[in-house]
């Protein structure tokens, strides 16, 4: 297997207008918490709030096309999120492995996005499996 116990992966993200527009396009998400500037206002938000779903988009990013193997799937993966996450926010991916299982393919990843600001927005675990 190329990977290895310790292994860590960066990689920074823009939050951009067409990530965003592109989400709401999709998915028809219209929260006003998400599209409502003064509706965050008023719920302690300091703009409208992006989708954390848009995060689990770039985790599939992360797998799909930045691991050095294109031959895995991800199995299960987890999220919490800890942060509002804004328009234009830079995030830094930070992934490590922490569990190989060679015997059934299996990769356990620990992660978390950091924002410009050097708080943690999410935090979670990704399970891959390699495939044939």
């Amino acid at each position: 297997m190329i990977f290895k116990v310790g292994d860590n992966f960066l990689h920074e993200f823009i939050l951009s207008k067409d990530i965003y527009n592109g989400f709401l396009d999709t998915f028809k998400d219209k929260n006003p918490m998400h599209v409502n500037y003064n509706f965050a206002l008023d719920h302690g938000y300091s703009d409208i709030v992006m989708h954390g779903n848009i995060l689990n988009g770039f985790i599939s990013y992360f797998i799909g096309e930045l691991l050095p193997a294109k031959n895995v799937v991800i199995l299960s993966q987890e999220i919490k999120f800890n942060n509002p996450v804004y328009l234009n926010d830079t995030l830094s991916f930070y992934g490590t492995i922490f569990e190989i299982y060679e015997s059934v393919g299996v990769i356990n990843f620990n992660y978390k996005f950091i924002n410009q600001k050097n708080n943690t927005v999410a935090k979670g675990r990704i399970q891959i499996k390699k495939i044939k």
